[in-house]
């Protein structure tokens, strides 16, 4: 088969129009890039935010044939937001109906409202070959919304997704052959220089970063307390916080109250360059997320030997090699000092993992991931 010359991409991302260009949430964009380039002609599925300008996080499509189809921006998370989506909905709908038919591969970016409209119109074309992007946690097993569950149950029945690849972040049912276990990329093979772990010992400072967005669920709180914690056990550390979201204003009043302004520092949202050089100057990436697909900064960590202290959701656990590459904890401040405690006391040990850690991530460069595209535009 040849590559798709009218590739739709169905997705809740919200873009902005700014000078001539569609502007999006930047790891996403970056992806979408690599999938754009393989193909003749795009068309983008979203709604358009009223912002005027980007984020610093975000990035432009690069894709000189794309065209946007705005959407409404709609939400399911209460009665009230539901009854509201019911006015938006039969024009959504039809539209997506509409540029499926137009199209000749469908991309569906999932979980997501658009993903789940996207799931299900393409229901009533069996015929087009489509792949789905399934970036949160496919563990049958994690509990999740009513909504994730049913994208998840159409997208895996062979009977109602025919041609569908489903892209799912760890190997959960290899007998279903809409599952494709995936993974995703940050970095190029031109990045993959020779970095080394940081020393580690009482005479240094213990640099932590966390890097995801600031919210309750991903508990950036619990980096703060380590880093306190360290810091009253006489442990000199520092940590450097990135990324935006509500509890930025909580997190700011507690630093403030406990007088930690000296050693933790919230840097907001930055590029890509900057965060690269924050992986490299930190020792531990402290990030206890409630619920993930494939945690783009745990993977990112890793590459530059910076040790991932995270949680065991999703297929994190398959991605530390059983704690090979890095420690799996729950929601304790005590569990995490204790073990940042012993790898002072053991260096060699820290050094062994953050090694092995950075050789793993390494294998998952851009180049390999827009290899694998390829293949899968293809069939």
């Amino acid at each position: 088969m040849k590559s798709p010359t009218n590739f739709l991409i169905i997705t809740h991302v919200a873009h902005v129009r700014f000078q001539g260009k569609y502007w999006g949430y930047g790891p996403y964009v970056r992806e979408m890039n690599l999938w754009a380039r393989n193909v003749a002609s795009v068309t983008l599925l979203a709604p358009l935010s009223s912002k005027k300008a980007p984020d610093p996080i975000d990035l432009p499509y690069e894709c000189s044939t794309l065209r946007f189809v705005q959407v409404e921006s709609f939400e399911l998370t209460s009665l009230r937001s539901s009854l509201k989506a019911l006015f938006f909905l039969p024009s959504i709908f039809f539209k997506t109906w509409k540029e499926i038919k137009k199209s000749d591969h469908v991309h569906l970016r999932c979980p997501g409202n658009m993903g789940l409209i996207g799931a299900i119109t393409q229901v009533l074309f069996p015929s087009k070959h489509k792949t789905a992007k399934y970036a949160a946690n496919w563990d049958p097993s994690s509990q999740q919304p009513f909504t994730y569950r049913l994208q998840k149950k159409i997208l895996a029945s062979q009977a109602l997704s025919k041609n569908m690849r489903v892209l799912t972040y760890g190997n959960w049912d290899s007998s279903n052959q809409n599952l494709v276990p995936f993974f995703t990329a940050s970095y190029s093979e031109k990045d993959q220089k020779v970095v080394k772990p940081r020393q580690l010992s009482l005479d240094q400072k213990i640099r932590l970063i966390y890097v995801g967005g600031l919210q309750k669920a991903k508990n950036p709180l619990l980096s703060i307390r380590v880093c306190q914690k360290l810091l009253e056990n006489h442990v000199e550390a520092e940590l450097n916080l990135y990324g935006q979201g509500p509890e930025m204003e909580k997190l700011l009043d507690f630093v403030e109250k406990n007088k930690l302004g000296n050693n933790v520092i919230l840097h907001g949202n930055v590029n890509s360059e900057e965060l690269m050089k924050a992986y490299q100057n930190s020792h531990f990436l402290i990030f206890v997320s409630e619920s993930e697909g494939w945690p783009k900064v745990v993977a990112e960590s890793m590459f530059w030997a910076c040790l991932p202290i995270t949680s065991p959701v999703s297929c994190v656990p398959q991605m530390l090699g059983d704690e090979s590459r890095g420690d799996l904890v729950s929601n304790s401040e005590d569990m995490i000092f204790d073990i940042i405690c012993r790898y002072v006391e053991e260096p060699e040990k820290y050094y062994q993992k953050a090694q092995s850690a950075r050789d793993w991530s390494q294998k998952y460069t851009l180049e390999r991931f827009e290899h694998e595209i390829q293949n899968l535009l293809k069939n």
